[in-house]
């Protein structure tokens, strides 16, 4: 079996006192949200970095169920944190430049007010007279410590999973008090079959013989079987299929030899034996009780008009990561979250973050270059500073985005922007790494949105301050309403595009005018390469590929797309030809003599 084969989300973490932990009061009674109080509450927290003279550069860290307030190490003397990866110096989170708050949750047990801690009515623990709490009492407590630590208003908020319920919250809730969220692999509410494995969870600890009624501090026993089969069967639904097979399916008959009393027939036994009872030592079943009940009850809406009116509420703006294997916070969570946000022309970035690695993946490194980034992106623009220049190309050998036929620059760009209504708000369809959208930013003050699939083209754009939603064009634009656009882009797509009347009508459905352009493949020195040579067009930019490996798979001409708006009834009202060798406009003969065409379009 390979020496990491126990590594997991849960690796780092441990039961030892936290070095740099801080205490704040929130003095009594403490109203829930589902009645009853508390007379007060503690909250243990650490801080990493400083926080400015304008105290406008904090970011609040919310934690994932068996989290708590050590999300990184303070000097390299100190113990690893939960997210070192995410958080610390020069890191996503710069803690060079971002003063981090990470509390641990109310009904914890990390230091925070939660089942363990003392009932001075009784002088015992609370155990399960402890009262239930929701997110919304766990936000409260939260907002109620950045209060106290004076400041009116957070730069951002972020979280996965269970965190990025509370960061959900703070932005419908309290959003005059937040700039910006990084909603990571979570959701509005749970699926019914996540909650079936809560559900599970809580019944192996409560039917475990020595839970004694929730009051087992004083006892000798404890319910550390159940505690650790609720904990195993939570390693299961973190893990995707790829993963399990990935670690454990070339020895799954020969298990490591650990000291559990748990099956390990099982290579995978043994590992979800081992994850248990490493977190019986560090955790409380009476918090593991408290804080899946919480996220199971939270719930933000079901339908589309329901979640549309409750992020009506959030006028920040959004990062909304989700990761592809992720089976316990499906990615249609996370679109669920876009569509409503988009509904309200909130701005909203968004990448499903391609991964093996399951719900745990926004914990691990593998994919770390792309939803790290993301975050480190987010958080600069959120500054007023974005990472990359707007309008330079990026360098990578090809330049930036090509899609002049024959040259790397983007001779087009400067026509489509001068054809664009002046106050129009514009949506760009295949944007690429955003070198045109950049530009309309600098013509229009209102909303200007991307769409686009390559996950390295999300980053580049995110990068450049732009907001891009991660989606394929060929599956609809069901999140946009029509006519909520007054320009729609179509800027050297079409020739990509596998449903090509279905993707120009929704274009013309959501936006009230259409800009598309397109390489003209009836351009004369491409009809003699094939008529002459016998050889597939093939030019720098755009047909710089083979025919064999070319996303091109549309051969259209001018004539063709003129044709074809003619048979489907869309009207043309403006067409442009370009030689972009010669950087003019063509008007005679623009079939033959142009290589670049742009129409504006209209559904009557």
């Amino acid at each position: 079996m390979a020496e990491n084969v126990f590594d997991s989300s849960d690796t780092v973490r441990h039961a030892k006192p936290l070095r740099y932990a801080q205490r704040f009061v929130c003095d009594g009674p403490f109203q829930l949200e589902l009645g009853g109080q508390l007379p007060g509450v503690t909250v243990c927290y650490e801080t990493y970095g400083t926080l400015n003279s304008a105290r406008n550069n904090a970011v609040l860290v919310c934690h994932a169920i068996s989290g708590d307030s050590h999300v990184a190490q303070h000097d390299p003397d100190d113990d690893p944190g939960w997210w070192d990866i995410v958080v610390g110096p020069g890191k996503p989170i710069d803690t060079d430049r971002y003063f981090v708050i990470c509390p641990n949750l109310l009904g914890g047990c990390r230091g925070t007010t939660g089942p363990g801690s003392i009932n001075p009515e009784t002088g015992k623990p609370y155990g399960r007279d402890f009262p239930t709490v929701t997110v919304r009492d766990m936000v409260e407590v939260q907002r109620r410590l950045v209060a106290h630590l004076g400041i009116t208003k957070l730069l951002a908020v972020t979280g996965g999973s269970m965190g990025g319920h509370l960061a959900l919250n703070w932005a419908t809730r309290f959003p005059e008090q937040v700039d910006g969220v990084m909603a990571l692999a979570t959701s509005p509410r749970l699926t019914s079959q996540a909650l079936a494995f809560d559900v599970v969870a809580r019944n192996a600890i409560m039917r475990d013989p020595h839970y004694h009624g929730g009051q087992y501090y004083d006892s000798k026993t404890k319910p550390e079987v159940g505690l650790a089969i609720a904990r195993m069967i939570g390693h299961i639904t973190y893990l995707s299929r790829t993963a399990m097979s990935q670690k454990f399916e070339a020895d799954r008959l020969q298990p490591r030899n650990v000291a559990v009393e748990f099956e390990k027939k099982f290579s995978v036994g043994a590992y979800l034996g081992y994850q248990g009872q490493k977190f019986v030592e560090r955790f409380d079943a009476n918090s593991y009780l408290s804080l899946t009940m919480a996220m199971d009850l939270f719930d933000l809406g079901t339908t589309p008009h329901e979640l549309a009116k409750t992020f009506a509420r959030a006028h920040c703006r959004w990062l909304v990561l989700s990761y592809s294997s992720d089976w316990l916070f499906p990615p249609f969570q996370s679109r669920d979250i876009v569509d409503a946000l988009v509904a309200n022309n909130i701005p909203v970035s968004y990448c499903n973050v391609e991964s093996d690695c399951g719900h745990d993946a926004f914990l691990l490194p593998n994919e770390l270059p792309v939803y790290g980034e993301l975050m480190r992106a987010f958080l600069a623009n959120l500054t007023g500073a974005p990472l990359e220049d707007a309008i330079q190309p990026v360098p990578d050998g090809l330049g930036n985005a090509p899609t002049s036929i024959f040259h790397k620059h983007r001779v087009d760009y400067d026509r489509v922007v001068e054809l664009i209504p002046d106050d129009a708000s514009v949506l760009d369809l295949g944007c690429g790494r955003g070198g045109l959208l950049a530009r309309v930013t600098r013509k229009t003050p209102h909303r200007v949105v991307g769409v686009e699939l390559n996950e390295a083209s999300v980053v580049t754009a995110v990068r450049r301050g732009l907001d891009v939603i991660q989606a394929d064009l060929n599956r609809g634009l069901q999140a946009f309403a029509d006519k909520q656009f007054d320009c729609v882009l179509l800027s050297q797509t079409l020739q990509a595009v596998y449903d090509v009347e279905g993707v120009l009508n929704e274009m013309l459905r959501v936006g009230k005018q259409g800009i598309v352009t397109f390489p003209n493949m009836a351009y004369e020195p491409l009809r003699r390469m094939l008529a002459d040579e016998g050889r597939a067009p093939k030019a720098a930019g755009l047909l710089r590929h083979e025919w064999y490996n070319s996303p091109n798979i549309r051969f259209l001409s001018i004539a063709d797309f003129e044709d074809f708006c003619r048979a489907k009834s869309i009207r043309i009202h403006r067409q442009i030809a370009l030689n972009t060798e010669k950087d003019i406009e063509v008007t005679s003969d623009p079939n033959r003599h142009a290589d670049l065409a742009i129409f504006v379009i209209s559904r009557p």
